[in-house]
């Protein structure tokens, strides 16, 4: 009996090329999903917040001092939403606040600049107003301004979601 025998190949190991090729894949891909996630974070959003930061910190013991005097007012608002309608609600300790007649609102979403918006609500009954606009669906900031004759009587910013306004 004769056996035959096989002649194997020698073994290849790993070589520098191998490691090459791996590190050139390992940092390849982090290197494009940098430039990719650079790419979409500058196209996104500007990061624009205030258009001067020295002048906006010198604005703010005022607008903190004014915080307060409005909170003190007892005034408070409510913004409620529903399909097709945006209502705000003014109320003074309870009672609906019969002094303002005006609300005037900057709508904004929160990380584009496009779609921003001034309006006056209609007012609808004591302290009720409307907004009569239709907004796309989705997340907004509400800048709110309450003015009792040509004083500012209330300004609040509110954070809502319009759902399927823009149906």
């Amino acid at each position: 009996m004769s056996m035959a025998t096989k002649q194997r190949s020698p073994a290849r190991g790993f070589t520098g090329w191998h490691m090459v090729a791996v590190m050139g894949l390992f940092f390849g891909t982090i290197i494009s999903v940098n430039l990719v996630m650079a790419w979409n974070a500058s196209r996104s959003w500007s990061g624009l917040v205030v258009e001067n930061t020295y002048v906006a910190s010198q604005q703010f013991n005022g607008k903190v001092a004014e915080g307060r005097a409005f909170q003190a007012s007892g005034i408070k608002g409510r913004l409620t939403t529903a399909p097709g309608a945006i209502r705000y609600v003014l109320t003074r300790n309870g009672e609906p606040e019969r002094q303002i007649h005006k609300v005037i609102a900057v709508l904004k979403r929160p990380v584009e600049e496009h779609e921003d918006l001034r309006v006056e609500l209609e007012p609808r009954g004591e302290g009720a107003f409307v907004l009569t606009e239709k907004l796309k669906a989705g997340q907004w900031i509400a800048a709110m301004t309450a003015m009792a004759g040509d004083a500012v009587a209330h300004r609040q910013t509110i954070r809502f979601i319009a759902e399927g306004l823009d149906k």
